[in-house]
């Protein structure tokens, strides 16, 4: 007789737990940056998967320049912080870049403008570096130490400890930015009114910049995180994880950055355990594609029944 894996292992429900985690830790980093962006200037920056693909190749750029999978020792966490600092400068440098020749000059103008922009510049992004690329796929250096930890059946690999701790600190070094200090204030008075925040003495142009510097350094780093963990990147990688993290960013209240979070960690989680729990339907064997299909279905109900998302409030940069 064939068991059901509800009733065969709890271990099973655990490890699909740290997978849907992990991959929501990708999204809801990635989602920060749509979000912060739409709070500030109510606008969907669809080139911002292209950001995160932009960093991931940085990240690689920088592991090669260090030796690639000769890299062993103590220089693996020089070489993987290196890979993160070059991944954040390189989306932030990119994203001022985009906002200042693709954005900036379409700002009074009508909203369909800048959203044509960001497909356009998606668009410009994706086949640059494929064309750079020969559209061939590179792949990250196995350098990250392998094991796990944990207790019994319940175990977590090194990678996705790493990965989930290193997303979670990077949200909260984000928090305390715009909780704590100037440009934060500067920021959620922008979002809050660009026209009294200008009077008040707060440079709107400057802090938008900031706003999407600080949402591509979270993507930069999503990016060689999600390196190290699938190890194959390409120039179309962005597309997929950029549209899944809007979902994440609309599902938790876009324009909200703890909707970000949440919404990145409940989509990762539908994609698992959720494909997981229909499968233990008798007759039902959906495949790991059908992750997608949840994913959008999901994005499709919040969209209907709730579009102002988990975090229902007035849209506004908040962490």
């Amino acid at each position: 007789m064939i068991v059901p894996h509800f009733f065969l292992s709890t271990a099973f429900w655990w490890d699909q737990f740290v997978n849907g985690l992990t991959t929501g830790s990708l999204y809801a980093l990635i989602a920060l940056g749509y979000t912060m962006v739409y709070g500030v200037l109510k606008m969907i920056n669809f080139s911002h998967g292209e950001v995160f693909m932009l960093g991931s190749f940085a990240g690689y750029g920088v592991l090669a320049a260090f030796g690639g999978g000769d890299i062993s020792g103590p220089m693996v966490a020089v070489a993987i912080l290196a890979a993160l600092v070059g991944a954040m400068a390189a989306s932030a440098g990119a994203a001022a870049v985009i906002e200042r020749l693709a954005y900036r000059p379409l700002r009074n103008a009508p909203r369909l403008a800048p959203l044509i922009s960001a497909i356009g510049v998606s668009i410009f992004l994706q086949y640059l570096v494929l064309d750079r690329t020969e559209a061939r796929a590179k792949f990250y250096p196995d350098i990250f130490p392998r094991g796990d930890f944990g207790f019994g059946s319940f175990q977590v690999t090194y990678m996705q400890a790493f990965l989930i701790a290193s997303s979670v600190a990077m949200m909260l070094f984000l928090y305390a930015i715009v909780q704590r200090t100037r440009v934060g204030r500067a920021i959620r008075a922008v979002a809050e009114n660009p026209a009294n925040a200008s009077l008040m003495g707060v440079d709107v142009n400057r802090t938008i910049v900031i706003v999407f510097v600080l949402g591509a350094a979270m993507a930069g780093v999503a990016g060689v995180l999600h390196g190290l963990f699938f190890q194959t990147i390409r120039g179309s990688m962005g597309f997929l994880p950029g549209i899944k993290a809007f979902t994440a960013a609309v599902l938790g209240g876009i324009g909200s950055n703890p909707g970000a979070v949440a919404g990145g960690y409940a989509l990762g989680l539908a994609e698992t355990i959720g494909r997981e729990l229909l499968n233990e339907i008798p007759g039902v064997d959906l495949g790991n594609q059908w992750r997608d299909v949840i994913a959008f279905s999901l994005l499709v109900a919040i969209l209907i029944f709730r579009p102002t998302g988990i975090f229902a409030e007035r849209t506004s940069t908040r962490a």
